[in-house]
């Protein structure tokens, strides 16, 4: 489904640059336009970010790899030359089978050769933990091939814990090279988290969903599965890290995200994580229970944050936006599918305090947060700044219906304090949902309004605007979210918690103390 949305739009862009290099930018008039004013007037130019420096080369490889407690020992790859420098290449075996921890050492860095595993499968019914992979602060990885991706298999965890001013870093060879830039992606794979916790859609057609029968393989992959009977599975935590340029075709309509989450239980702890340029979705998770902060996600090319196969969690303080251009890019976020639409456990998810950037009028979806397939959802302190496409669609009349306990069916999607900029035409229902009934739904919530003027900063800082509006306590829906004074992921200038640990690009900037996403930091 990416794959063809991307074709597509890459058609359009390229007839649209054809008619307009016919006809020169000086030539193309608008309706009714009747005289030609001579001199004509010199636009406004649009202000863009200034990009964060490349730092000198500085950096000298370690004379060794370093070594690693267990049987699992790193290749001495020789060394690794870009623009900050050159580094000791150290490639990780194709499977840890014991505990191990990566350390930070200067001039080292550390590259996947393929797909790496985590442990080996303990399969659904197993309730032990076998082996952890800590990564210290600071450590980057790449992928040395497009096929490169990390896979922490099921009884196996990952303790990859950066610092606001030492991310962890995944990303790909181009990066570390040279090549990447604003418009790459496909580098490498991504991080896919495997746990045991309930999904639905199981592989097997009789298995009971939510069931230690019922699991599935991730999407992409091959023998990587997940899914089980335990809500509360632990499969580790990544915090403050960076996932770049990721996203590589496995094989047709079968893509990894920058960070997928599979079957990944409660137990996970998952905060300040950046997906940066995926070629699929940024975030795509796979039934489970896992909760999420601090989530920020630039220049994904399919959707921002996708959730499926029974995925029950919470969300909060998410920064999502598309590339500059608004050439790619779907929805800001899809949710579920249709097929199987009353299965239990049904997906119920709440999100609250996000600020999402939609920049592509041509998304496949055709709106900016997209759901179906009989998902309970509800948004609450939200802002969509969409102004030239529509913002909300439900598909299929499972979204839409009453509630019913029989059929795990809370109702239909709740909306809270959430404000959006749409074109004139906001609400979009299809497959048995009218217009009229999505819009009906949203304003039946409460502090709800379509005709939001932004005067957001800094592209998704709060400013006089956003600050007036009436906020949602959203820990009425759940412990695990933080009671806000405010709408948005970012109440004003004084709130932080998105600089120093994410990059930068022309995408959007997140300050003097982030760094390049295009460079390989040097310390």
């Amino acid at each position: 489904m990416a794959a063809f949305a991307r074709i597509r739009l890459v058609m359009l862009s390229s007839v649209a640059c054809s008619i307009l290099a016919a006809c020169g930018a000086d030539g193309v008039a608008s309706p009714g336009e009747g005289v030609i004013v001579i001199p004509t007037p010199t636009p406004t130019p649009t202000p863009t970010p200034t990009p964060t420096p490349t730092p000198p080369a500085t950096v000298t490889p370690a004379a060794n790899c370093p070594t690693i407690a267990g049987p699992d020992q790193l290749a001495n790859l020789g060394t690794i030359t870009g623009p900050g420098g050159e580094w000791r290449n150290c490639g990780f075996p194709t499977r840890f089978t014991a505990t191990t921890a990566i350390p930070k050492v200067a001039g080292v860095l550390y590259s996947l050769p393929g797909r790496v595993d985590v442990g080996t499968d303990q399969g659904a019914a197993s309730t032990n933990n076998v082996v952890t992979l800590t990564i210290d602060p600071g450590v980057t990885i790449f992928g040395a091939t497009g096929v490169s991706f990390l896979a922490v298999n099921r009884g196996n965890r990952i303790d990859a814990v950066g610092t606001p001013t030492q991310p962890i870093i995944f990303t790909g060879r181009g990066n570390v090279v040279g090549s990447a830039n604003d418009q790459t992606s496909q580098l490498w794979g991504g991080v896919v988290l495997l746990g045991r916790a309930p999904v639905t859609d199981c592989d097997a057609p009789a298995a009971t969903p939510g069931t230690v029968a019922c699991e599935r393989d991730t999407e992409g992959t091959s023998g990587a599965k997940y899914g089980g009977a335990q809500p509360a599975d632990n499969s580790g935590r990544l915090s403050y890290v960076q996932i770049r340029y990721s996203g590589f075709i496995l094989s047709a309509d079968k893509e990894l995200q920058g960070l997928t989450p599979s079957g990944t239980g409660s137990g996970t702890q998952l905060d300040h994580i950046q997906i940066h340029n995926s070629s699929d979705d940024g975030i795509e998770v796979f039934g489970g229970r896992v909760n999420m902060k601090h989530l920020v996600i630039t220049g994904a090319e399919d959707d921002g944050l996708d959730t499926d196969v029974g995925y029950q969690g919470n969300i909060q303080y998410v920064i999502g936006v598309q590339r500059a251009d608004g050439l790619v890019g779907d929805s800001m976020m899809e949710i579920d599918s249709n097929g199987n639409e009353d299965t239990t456990p049904r997906q119920r998810v709440a999100i609250s305090n996000f600020t999402y950037i939609h920049r592509n009028n041509a998304a496949g979806n055709g709106v900016s947060i997209l759901v179906r397939g009989g998902a309970d959802y509800t948004f609450a302190n939200g802002l969509i700044v969409a102004p030239g496409f529509r913002c909300i669609g439900f598909n299929s009349a499972t979204t839409t219906q009453a509630a019913n306990p029989a059929l795990d069916e809370a109702g239909p999607p709740v909306f809270r304090s959430v404000s959006m900029q749409c074109n004139a035409s906001p609400f979009r229902g299809t497959s048995g949902v009218t217009d009229a009934q999505v819009q009906a739904i949203f304003e039946g919530g409460t502090n709800n309004r379509s005709n939001y003027v932004p005067s957001l900063t800094s592209l998704f800082i709060n400013g006089a605007t956003e600050t007036g509006f009436t906020p949602f306590d959203a820990k009425t829906l759940n412990a695990f979210f933080d009671t806000t004074a405010y709408v948005g992921a970012v109440r004003d200038a004084n709130d932080t918690w998105y600089q120093g640990w994410t990059c930068n690009s022309s995408t959007a900037n997140f300050g003097t103390t982030s760094r390049a996403c295009s460079a390989i930091p040097t310390t």
